[in-house]
């Protein structure tokens, strides 16, 4: 790490401990958000505080390996597209734990990559949760965009999707495949007719 990213990082740090909200910490704390560090800090001023930075590959690097909450959420958001490869992508759904680190990251970073529309039906068809869950959430992000789907990638999608909303094992992955099938169903009318 170089000194101006650890600069910057401790310039961070410090400025989330301006913002610690100790009530809401210790609620995510008692739901099994169990950070080495949790300072509270709600999503909006998260996201506020990352347009007072540049995107910073290294930055959003450094900010990942923290394992403080509040830092891999502005990793997502300081993380510039084009030195983003599929690789690193995997090894931060590797690192992820819970299902709201996976939510914005999927909603800050994963929807805008360049690859996302192939990397989405890897992600559903992986066998370990995490990979499942972000590859749900950035299904349902790019039908809201608009992505269509050709009929082999409907297919693999509804076969994905279905599987795991029966399956109760995972509740995350379940109900972000629920999510998935319901923006399918919004987006393609004949959906309705093709389920039975």
């Amino acid at each position: 790490m170089t000194d101006d990213t650890h600069e910057t990082l401790r310039a961070i740090k410090a400025r989330f401990r301006l913002f610690m909200n100790g009530p809401i910490s210790q609620s995510m704390r008692e739901k099994g958000l169990d950070y080495k560090l949790n300072f509270g800090i709600e999503y909006p001023r998260i996201r506020e505080m990352a347009a007072d930075f540049p995107k910073d590959h290294k930055l959003a690097q450094a900010l990942w390996k923290e394992n403080i909450r509040e830092c891999k959420i502005l990793a997502g958001l300081l993380q510039p597209l084009d030195s983003f490869c599929p690789e690193l992508a995997d090894i931060w759904i590797e690192d992820m734990h819970y299902p709201e680190l996976a939510q914005y990251t999927v909603m800050n970073l994963f929807q805008h990559l360049p690859y996302a529309p192939q990397a989405v039906f890897r992600w559903m068809a992986d066998e370990r949760e995490y990979f499942q869950l972000c590859g749900f959430l950035l299904m349902a992000r790019l039908l809201m965009q608009g992505h269509p789907l050709n009929e082999r990638g409907a297919a693999e999608f509804l076969d994905q999707a279905r599987a795991a909303a029966a399956d109760s094992s995972l509740p995350s992955v379940q109900r972000a495949a629920t999510v998935a099938l319901q923006k399918y169903a919004e987006l393609t009318p004949s959906y309705g007719t093709l389920r039975g």
